[in-house]
């Protein structure tokens, strides 16, 4: 399973530590199948903050997919159905277990220069290097 780096509005990222979004919609996924996501918070926070286990993929249509995550989607349904206007599939990322980093990082600690527009595959060397700094 492969890792990747996802940027994530900072405060998604703070509604994914505290529980109450449970999945990452995205309008495409990796080809690969994900294990893990390092999440990269966008400005102001601009640093890798944690980590996330994958327990699965969904894709369906906008309203199937709304219908059987909204309870945990961690977005208003507007700003959802505004995500994923003239799409006919859409994505998600079902979010297991969060471990947030005692200490968030640079993308430079990763080797990478510039954050993910969508994302970014990270070799097992990367993250590998990230498994002291965590808060368990």
């Amino acid at each position: 399973m492969e890792s990747i780096l996802l940027s994530i509005n900072p405060e998604y990222v703070e509604r994914i530590f505290a529980g109450s979004k449970k999945y990452e919609f995205r309008k495409r996924l990796a080809n690969k199948t994900v294990g893990k996501i390092l999440m990269y918070s966008t400005a102001p926070i601009m640093k890798v903050v944690g980590e996330i286990q994958v327990i699965e993929t969904i894709s369906a249509s906008p309203t199937a997919l709304w219908e059987c995550t909204k309870k945990f989607a961690g977005i208003s349904r507007d700003k959802y159905r505004k995500y994923f206007k003239g799409c006919k599939v859409a994505y998600a990322y079902r979010l297991g277990q969060v471990i947030r980093y005692d200490s968030p990082k640079e993308l430079s600690e990763f080797n990478i220069s510039m954050p993910p527009q969508s994302f970014i595959y990270l070799s097992v060397e990367q993250v590998d290097d990230e498994e002291s700094n965590k808060i368990l």
